[in-house]
Parts: structure tokens; C-alpha cells; sequence
């Protein structure tokens, strides 16, 4: 800006100085022929930069039609000047917060789309309070910026994101750490209003639910209100582990901030940590009994799936294995009386298969 205001002031001196100062020019008015070449200067800048910053015509408006056109060519170039000088502090304050800017645009796009589809007003008050919630006017696309870090820094910064989940759950308290880690790493984190129904009973359960902050109510069938959770506590497990429907209604009473866990990524977890599993079938068999359900629907289906483990590792241990033909034909030659029992076994087997896959059927069609 200062090297285009000296280029301008020195281009204001130059013309009239070519011309020979006539009488009418601002040189002559202001008796500048013979002052020194400061003052020339000083007055010269004065009067490009009052034409540049629009504010001006210098102590003297132009009298001839050479000081109007280098004064329109002043005001022209102070102008685009100031034009390009603001668009680029413009995009220089933008490009200090990123995430925000990232925020407008999207929320702009869901105001947009809100319009277009002609959305009713308090849905739409609902949808704006939600982004507000969930987003705090900062948008980052998270997904992408782990999927970046290797494994190792991944862990860290989703263990330092869950640090007040994993310090709040007395769940994960006495826990094994590895186990800890594992759960974390696989939890989504989502949001809900007051008022949203989490869960709905009788539906299919596909995730269980880690609080953060926040309080739900656990309804009845009735529509009462069982109890509520808070802080650090953790619900909808109780389908995942029995394979059944859900059981109550969960109901948020305030916003709620949790971490959501899917029903695949829960069972891969808890395959490898029985221990685990068992603590969660005793809190889920307490919580049955609070709300009037059966408790012993979760140990049951625990001892079902091991009574099915263990018959089918007596199928596979009955299970003939292929031979060649030279050694069927030495079979053959030998006493029927070594074959006979192998029949009936695998014949036990298959029927213990098929009552313990019966029972199994019933079991579940009692939960739902």
C-alpha cells in the first residue's frame, strides 16, 4: 500500500513537472517549484495518498484537467487497493479458525436443506439446537484425521478423548486396561435432546450405550419410570447378551452426551474376556429384577451357549475320519463289533444336538 501511495505521489509531481508547472496546477498553487525536494515529496505523498484512501483532494481540489485525471487515476487504483486489501485479510482471519468456517458451511447446507424440504418450524428449532449441542459451532472430520495417525497415536488420542468416560464408569474402573482400550477405540460418540427415546422396547437392540454426561429415564411397559442413570453409567446391554428384544424404553430427560458400542463389536470384545461378560450378565440380571423381568433369562442363555460349545465338540470328536481303501478293506476283515459302538455314539450326538438346539429355540422364543 505504502510503495503504490510512492509510486502514485511521485507520479503527481512528475506530470506537472513536465508540463512546466503551469499556473493552474497544484505545484504552482502551492508554491512548490523551488521548495526543497522533502517538502515536495511530503506534499506529493499527502496528496496521492488522500486520493487513494478517499478522504481528499489534498489541501487543494484539481483546477486543470491534468490534475482531474491523475486524481480519478488515484481514487481508481486506491479503490482496487483497498478492495484486494480487505479480501485478503478477510480470508486471513478465516483461515485462523478453520473449524468454525467448516461449522457455517455445513449448518448453511442444513438450513438450506430445511427450506427445501419444507421441514415444520419446530423440527427445524430442533435440528439447529442439536447441531449447536453436538458441534459448538466447531466442525472436524474426525474420521479422517485418526484414519491419518498410525495405530500407536490413534490409541492415545481416542484414550485421551474418553479419559472422563473411562474415569466415570465404575464399569472400566477395575477393568483389565488391554480390555479398557479395546472397548474405547470401538466407541461412536453420539447426542441426544431431551425427550429423544434412546431405546424403544420390543425393538431389535445393535448397540449398548456408555454415559458421559447426562441424564435417562428407564421406562416401563406401563410407561412409569423405573429408575434413572447418570454420569458413568451404561445401559441396553441386556439384549446384546441375550440375543433377545429390547426389554424397557430408555427416554433421555436432559441432553445427553454417551458412546454408543455395536452389537458385532461387543460380542468381539467380550469373546475374549469372560470375565467381562460375566460382570455385565450379574448387573444385567439386577436391572431385570428392578423392572419386574425374569434374571435368570441372562444366565440361561450363558449356559446354553456353553452347553452348545461343548456338544459340538463331542460332534467333532465322533466324527469318523477318512481313511484309505487298503485300510477299509483290513476294517472289513476285522470283528463288526468296533463299528457298532461308534454309530451309536455319533447317533447320541446328533440327538443331544438336536434337544439342547430345541431347547435353545424355546428358550429364546419365552425372552421375546
Amino acid at each position: 500500500m505504502f510503495l503504490l501511495g510512492h509510486w502514485n505521489g511521485c507520479l503527481q509531481f512528475l506530470v506537472p513537472m513536465l508540463q512546466d508547472f503551469p499556473q493552474d496546477c497544484w505545484v504552482s498553487i502551492e508554491e512548490l517549484q523551488e521548495a526543497h525536494w522533502a517538502e515536495q515529496y511530503t506534499w506529493a505523498l499527502f496528496k496521492a495518498l488522500s486520493h487513494m484512501l478517499c478522504i481528499g483532494y489534498g489541501r487543494f481540489p484539481p483546477q486543470n484537467m491534468t490534475d482531474t485525471w491523475l486524481t480519478i487515476l488515484s481514487m481508481l487504483s486506491g479503490a482496487t487497493c483497498y478492495a484486494l486489501f480487505l479480501g485478503h485479510t478477510t480470508t486471513l482471519i478465516q483461515s485462523f479458525d478453520t473449524s468454525r468456517r467448516l461449522y457455517n458451511e455445513k449448518f448453511k447446507q442444513v438450513e438450506e436443506y430445511m427450506v427445501c424440504r419444507k421441514l415444520p418450524r419446530t423440527l427445524r428449532q430442533r435440528i439447529s439446537d442439536y447441531y449447536e449441542h453436538r458441534f459448538q459451532g466447531k466442525m472436524f472430520d474426525e474420521d479422517t484425521i485418526l484414519g491419518e495417525l498410525n495405530e500407536c497415536l490413534r490409541q492415545e488420542v481416542i484414550n485421551h478423548n474418553c479419559r472422563s468416560l473411562v474415569a466415570s464408569v465404575p464399569f472400566f474402573t477395575n477393568a483389565d486396561p488391554q480390555f479398557v482400550s479395546e472397548v474405547v477405540s470401538k466407541l461412536k460418540y453420539e447426542v441426544f435432546q431431551p425427550g429423544d427415546y434412546i431405546i424403544r422396547e420390543g425393538t431389535i437392540g445393535t448397540k449398548m450405550y456408555f454415559i458421559q454426561e447426562g441424564i435417562v429415564d428407564i421406562i416401563t411397559k406401563e410407561g412409569e419410570v423405573a429408575t434413572s442413570l447418570s454420569d458413568g453409567s451404561y445401559f441396553g446391554e441386556i439384549c446384546l447378551l441375550t440375543n433377545a428384544k429390547r426389554v424397557a424404553s430408555v427416554r433421555s430427560e436432559t441432553y445427553v452426551n454417551l458412546y454408543s458400542l455395536s452389537v458385532e463389536h461387543f460380542n468381539a470384545v467380550l469373546d475374549n474376556y469372560p470375565v467381562m461378560r460375566r460382570t455385565m450378565e450379574s448387573v444385567a440380571a439386577e436391572r431385570l429384577s428392578k423392572i419386574g423381568k425374569n434374571p435368570s433369562i441372562v444366565s440361561s442363555r450363558a449356559d446354553l451357549e456353553e452347553d452348545q460349545k461343548l456338544v459340538n465338540e463331542i460332534v467333532m470328536e465322533s466324527t469318523p475320519i477318512p481313511t484309505s481303501a487298503s485300510e477299509d478293506e483290513d476294517r472289513e476283515s476285522d470283528d463288526s463289533y468296533e463299528t457298532k459302538p461308534k454309530k451309536k455314539f455319533n447317533a447320541c450326538s446328533i440327538i443331544v444336538t438336536y434337544v439342547v438346539a430345541a431347547t435353545t429355540t424355546t428358550t429364546t422364543a419365552n425372552i421375546s
